[in-house]
């Protein structure tokens, strides 16, 4: 473990988190720019995090010590998985235990113990909301794990800090066959979990369409902004992890100053533009039926099994 490996998975904690309600903000942003309107700012939702936070929690009655601790362990998990990626170094000190199941695994445990808390306030949405949310999560870590799974092969490694450092040594990858079946995989798999359109809207509380809101409606305070600040996070991990994979360019592969700073640079550039993208769809995309959710997962989990199929072949002809 060297000081340069420190210092990068504690800078990737702390971008990941800072970044992560700003994330929120440059959506929201573009998506009222797009509509003609003004929008609150890119800063708005640090604005509602510091709010909540400086408020206390108001449990309901009847609720157990599930409903308290999730947010912690949501919150937790997801700061887990910012140390474990590599965002903007393969050379982090954690980067031996960025194992592709072990990073699926946490972010499962996270949607687990906040669907919990749904079922914990014994209310007809948090129920509601928590059996729609455990089914989506039941196609999106399959879906996960195919399409990072599918680019393992030819690293020869499910260690994603060695799967993103052989993509940068070996670019022809990028445009092969298999890097397009499994962003479009992780793409539907970010909107998912992200809870972004068509899944689910993130800015309506019509409760019969609530997926993620409706397991939190009883949260308050500071318990609400760690679970709002959770899923901000998540949304990073998720799109900055397929940017990476998608394109790897800028991340840091030696150790270095210049390194560490050009990898932060791209990290940032990329997360604006795939965060741009996915803003501005999210205004000529129309939410799903709840019905035709899991059928575009399945879809998902199909093109994660044809990447794997075909980087299967690929190493085999070019052995």
């Amino acid at each position: 473990m060297t000081v340069f490996g420190v210092v990068t998975a504690l800078l990737q904690v702390v971008l990941v988190a800072a970044v992560g309600p700003i994330l929120v903000g440059v959506l929201r942003q573009l998506r009222a720019r797009v509509e003609g309107r003004v929008g609150a700012g890119i800063l708005q939702p640090w604005r509602d995090l510091i709010k909540l936070l400086r408020r206390e929690p108001i449990s309901a009655a009847g609720t157990s010590w599930v409903l308290i601790l999730a947010p912690v362990v949501l919150m937790g998990t997801s700061l887990a998985v910012a140390v474990l990626v590599p965002y903007v170094s393969t050379r982090s000190a954690t980067a031996n235990s960025s194992d592709l199941f072990a990073v699926v695994a946490l972010l499962l445990v996270g949607t687990v113990v906040l669907t919990l808390a749904g079922l914990d306030t014994g209310t007809a949405f948090g129920g509601m909301g928590a059996s729609r949310e455990i089914t989506i999560a039941a196609l999106v870590e399959p879906a996960v794990l195919l399409a990072v799974f599918a680019l393992s092969l030819p690293a020869g490694s499910t260690n994603l800090a060695v799967i993103v450092a052989r993509r940068v040594s070996d670019q022809a990858q990028l445009a092969s066959p298999v890097s397009l079946l499994v962003v479009v995989a992780l793409t539907i798999v970010t909107l998912a979990e992200a809870g972004r359109l068509p899944v689910d809207n993130p800015a309506t509380h019509l409760e019969l369409t609530m997926i993620h809101e409706a397991m939190v409606l009883e949260y308050s305070g500071r318990d609400l902004a760690l679970v709002e600040w959770a899923s901000s996070i998540r949304l990073v991990i998720l799109l900055g992890l397929t940017a990476n994979l998608f394109l790897p360019w800028g991340v840091a592969t030696q150790a270095g100053a210049l390194a560490l700073l050009v990898g932060v640079v791209a990290f940032l550039a990329k997360l604006l533009l795939f965060g741009a993208v996915l803003g501005i769809g999210e205004v000529f995309i129309a939410k799903f039926r709840l019905f035709r959710v899991p059928e575009l997962l399945a879809g998902a989990v199909v093109l994660g099994f044809l990447a794997v199929m075909a980087a299967f072949f690929l190493v085999q002809g070019s052995g």
